[in-house]
């Protein structure tokens, strides 16, 4: 086997690994590392949660016999940072150890990181291989490539319709609050892995009364492709809620105390609004000409929220697509019709790939 394709095969096993801090990496990014021998792995790791070891240094401390390190090729999916952060530089652990060779696969587009991490590395004599399956490793890191290159966070568009193209069936006076599923139990699990990997959802007032979602994290496991110890449980996301005249009552599930919550409205809070309830922050924000739009970009950027999952309803994921501030939409197509009710938004294009299940049909669209 020639050395490139050795290559593409110890960064694809990179990127296997950095999947396993899906959903608690997150200001930090995903990445995976692997050290390698004689063409034997002898260490691996990757980054766990935030402010914990990164992976080059969970790689490193994995090693049993650190003699072999002059000898090793270490294999990184994203660039090492060069800068003090919550853990030293991996980039001088790295030299350190007196590795000869480094393989990598996505720079880093961190301003304190960008570049300077190989800089540092070949000015000690490490000879540097860059953008090995690059496209790979930076589709594992979208979130974090959007937030350091547009200054707002990755945005996810998701949404279930009927057959004949409704997102929820008629609501006649008197029937009960809660959602009309259209997906089965795998597709609703398959949302819940979703979540896990965003750091905030965001819902409209009319879902919020209608269905009354809890928007947390659910009934994921949490797989593994490694034998190192894994969590069993994912953290909730930030929740988010428009709710413009304040109008929700305080006994939805949004309210519950599970999650962090933000409500966003153009009004201040009320006497006792906020009595008792830590968890829940109003933002104030302009919607004339869906100011407030732009507004929450610039708060989550400030807050270092880079993935939001916008779940509906329609106005809302409308007033998303026609602001064209969206990156990836994932849209199911059910097999039951309603026959009337909500219509879906309208996309334009079509979807790059699609996923059949028992009871409904996933696309996906790519925005640009």
């Amino acid at each position: 086997m020639d050395n490139f394709k050795t290559d593409e095969a110890y960064m694809r096993r990179c990127i296997a690994l950095a999947g396993n801090g899906r959903g608690r990496t997150a200001p930090n990014p995903m990445v995976g590392c692997v050290v390698v021998c004689d063409g034997n792995i002898i260490g691996e790791g990757y980054h766990r949660a935030y402010g914990g070891p990164h992976a080059e240094v969970n790689a490193l401390d994995s090693v049993r016999d650190p003699s072999l390190l002059p000898h090793a090729t270490l294999y990184v999916s994203l660039e090492p940072c060069a800068h003090y952060g919550k853990t030293p530089p991996c980039a001088d652990r790295i030299v350190a150890s007196r590795i000869p060779r480094v393989v990598i696969g996505s720079p880093d587009p961190n301003p304190k990181v960008s570049g300077r991490g190989v800089a540092r590395l070949r000015a000690a004599g490490c000879q540097v291989t860059e953008g090995v399956l690059r496209t790979a490793c930076d589709a594992l890191n979208r979130s974090f490539l959007c937030y350091h290159l547009k200054h707002r966070p990755y945005i996810i568009l998701k949404w279930a319709m009927s057959a004949d193209g409704f997102i929820d069936a008629p609501r006649p006076e008197g029937t009960p609050v809660g959602p009309r599923w259209i997906t089965g139990t795998e597709e609703r699990a398959l949302v819940h892995a979703w979540r896990a990997g965003c750091q905030a959802i965001m819902v409209g007032t009319r879902t919020a009364l209608a269905d009354d979602p809890s928007l947390t994290v659910r009934d994921v496991p949490a797989a593994s492709d490694t034998p190192m110890p894994m969590p069993t449980c994912y953290p909730h996301p930030l929740r988010i809620v428009l709710d413009r005249s304040l109008r929700l009552p305080f006994g939805l599930h949004l309210f519950d105390g599970k999650a962090p919550t933000w409500v966003l409205s153009e009004r201040s809070a009320t006497d006792g609004w906020r009595i008792g309830r830590p968890e829940t922050e109003l933002r104030q924000m302009s919607f004339g000409g869906n100011v407030w739009l732009s507004q929450l970009m610039e708060v989550l950027y400030d807050r270092q929220i880079q993935s939001l999952m916008v779940e509906g309803g329609r106005q809302l994921l409308q007033t998303f697509i026609d602001a064209d501030l969206w990156d990836e939409a994932r849209v199911f197509s059910g097999k039951t019709s309603f026959g009337g009710g909500v219509p879906a938004p309208v996309m334009t294009g079509s979807p790059c790939a699609s996923v059949a299940y028992a009871q409904s049909t996933l696309y996906f669209y790519r925005h640009g």
